[in-house]
């Protein structure tokens, strides 16, 4: 068996639905991140765990979560609300944690969007670190979201999950998406200034996962993001096949891509901004030199 961690904030629209799917488990534990909504009375008419913890990052929460929160068995699956578990996926966990010498699997999702599957332009199949033993996997953060580190030999599944993104509607999901883009444009000025393109990795790497974020790191210094986004994700990829949603998903990621970019020129501003006041104030006042030198070393 395996126990399935399932992670909530507001999500009453989904939270029964995936908490049904997961029940093919008999140890789901519910990570709320106090939500003011009725996720947790929801929860709560299940034979679950609801373990509250207030929100810092994707990473954090999870770091916190496999360090605090003990579950019935080894081996976890970890869920976010708005996607399910299926029978097919769960009996193919059930045979893979037999295999001794690998500690984790990727498992691929099924962008579910405007009633349909969404599958060439998501760049399908697509792979999440879901299915792991615990003490082997942990998580770190990166732009809006999180990576793991695997300590140890990781794997594939070949199930999938429906991944149900904007379940909560489209005002959801824009209000989402804005705070995301700040996180992204803090991750991509920070990559552009000491990242670096792995270029063996982006034509040679070992799996599927390697390969996007080594495409990623490269799409950060490409002219023109957005475009090319819509171009790559529609025209190359396939988007063109999958209709009308297929269209509004890849004009809906080029509108994220842009909204992060725009961010990064505003946060650029602010950063040259901030440099040329300090070069104004320490160069009309040599004292305030050496008082910036004294409070850098302080807070440092």
């Amino acid at each position: 068996m395996i126990s399935i961690y399932i992670l909530t904030h507001n999500e009453e629209i989904d939270i029964a639905q995936c908490i049904e799917s997961a029940m093919v488990s008999d140890d789901i534990i519910v990570v709320d991140s106090l939500s003011n909504d009725r996720t947790v009375e929801i929860a709560q008419n299940y034979p679950v765990r609801v373990v509250p913890h207030a929100f810092e990052s994707h990473g954090q929460q999870r770091t916190w979560m496999l360090n605090s929160v003990p579950t019935k068995y080894d081996w976890v699956y970890i869920l976010e609300a708005d996607e399910r578990m299926t029978p097919a996926l769960y009996q193919e966990c059930l045979q893979a944690i037999q295999q001794e010498e690998i500690i984790g699997y990727y498992v691929a999702e099924r962008v579910m969007f405007m009633g349909s599957w969404i599958k060439n332009s998501t760049q399908y199949p697509r792979y999440q670190m879901r299915l792991f033993k615990k003490g082997y996997v942990w998580f770190t953060d990166y732009g809006h979201t999180e990576r793991e580190i695997c300590e140890g030999k990781t794997g594939f599944l070949r199930e999938t999950y429906p991944h149900y993104t904007c379940s909560k509607g489209l005002s959801r999901w824009i209000d989402k998406h804005n705070r995301y883009s700040t996180d992204e444009a803090i991750e991509t000025l920070k990559q552009l200034n000491h990242g670096q393109v792995n270029w063996f990795a982006l034509f040679l790497g070992r799996s599927e996962v390697e390969r996007r974020r080594a495409l990623k790191d490269l799409s950060l210094r490409l002219p023109f993001r957005p475009l090319l986004r819509w171009f790559y994700m529609y025209f190359i990829l396939g988007g063109i096949w999958d209709g009308r949603a297929g269209f509004a998903w890849c004009t809906l990621q080029s509108f994220y891509e842009y909204l992060i970019l725009l961010k990064v020129e505003e946060k650029k501003q602010a950063i040259e901004g901030y440099e040329k006041n300090l070069q104004n104030c320490t160069g009309n006042n040599p004292k305030s030199s050496s008082l910036v030198g004294i409070n850098s070393g302080k807070s440092d």
